[in-house]
């Protein structure tokens, strides 16, 4: 069954003109029609290591934790930040065990200093298949989140191919991104197809031809044609994420993932 969420960062990418709390988010989004919310460790703000109270924060606004994502200024590419990265990963899994379904998404590779582009991906794998082996001791399913960002590692197929091949399907899933994939100029269908069983859930976002952000529904992506690929995908848990960049976003975020979920009702009835 098909499920709606509705991913923070439409505040985060805010930086300091955001002013609110954690539970401006959870009220914005419960008020839209969400029924879920992926959160991530910069917004997490006050609730960080206290799962109870958070829980109780979600069920106050109708909703559930979808994913908890987490990220690195290590960008996950730095050998000699491995294991602070992993003892991150330790606690991101024990606040999110605390919800039963919930996952924990790792952001993407990024190189953040000199050096062959192999041995970024090398220590990428090495992080993620490490990530993954502490979520199966905490029972929480670990994903990596690829994008399209300034010096991402993750962002033309032939990334996703070698990330893919070097790290291991039984530990570590995929959260696509759709927004991200049209931006790395890859066949969408094709790779969502190709990966099909790496794919936990799905992050929702739209991009025009040239590749700006646009709201859901007024870019590039067919968002029928994805959502039916991915529902068919074996491991996919039903979520359909919605994150929203867009300049529209920007101004109004509240406004705007309202708007969001009108557009993913009529384009996919859910």
């Amino acid at each position: 069954m098909l499920k709606p969420a509705c991913q923070t960062y439409t505040w985060e990418m805010l930086g300091d003109a955001f002013r609110g709390e954690p539970d401006d988010l959870l009220a914005a989004i419960g008020a839209a029609g969400y029924q879920g919310i992926e959160i991530t460790d910069t917004m997490i703000g006050a609730y960080a290591g206290r799962p109870g109270a958070f829980a109780e924060a979600l069920a106050k606004n109708g909703l559930v934790l979808v994913a908890f994502a987490c990220g690195s200024s290590s960008g996950f590419t730095e050998e000699a930040a491995l294991a602070e990265d992993l003892a991150m990963v330790e606690r991101a899994l024990a606040f999110t065990a605390a919800f039963p379904g919930a996952v924990l998404s790792l952001g993407s590779a990024t190189v953040m200093s000199p050096g062959p582009r192999e041995a970024k991906f090398a220590a990428a794998a090495r992080f993620y298949n490490a990530a993954g082996e502490a979520g199966r001791r905490h029972g929480v399913t670990v994903a990596f989140h690829p994008s399209s960002h300034h010096d991402t590692l993750l962002e033309t197929r032939a990334d996703y191919d070698r990330i893919m091949e070097l790290t291991d399907p039984t530990l570590i899933g995929w959260v696509p991104d759709t927004g991200h994939i049209l931006r790395g100029r890859q066949d969408i269908l094709d790779t969502l197809e190709t990966y099909a069983t790496r794919i936990r859930y799905l992050h929702l976002k739209d991009v025009d031809a040239s590749g700006h952000w646009a709201m859901l529904g007024a870019g590039a992506c067919d968002i029928p044609a994805v959502v039916a690929t991915v529902a068919k995908a074996p491991n996919f848990n039903g979520w359909l994420v919605v994150e929203e960049e867009s300049e529209e976003a920007g101004r109004d975020p509240a406004a705007a993932v309202a708007k969001n979920r009108r557009m993913l009702k009529d384009a996919v009835g859910v």
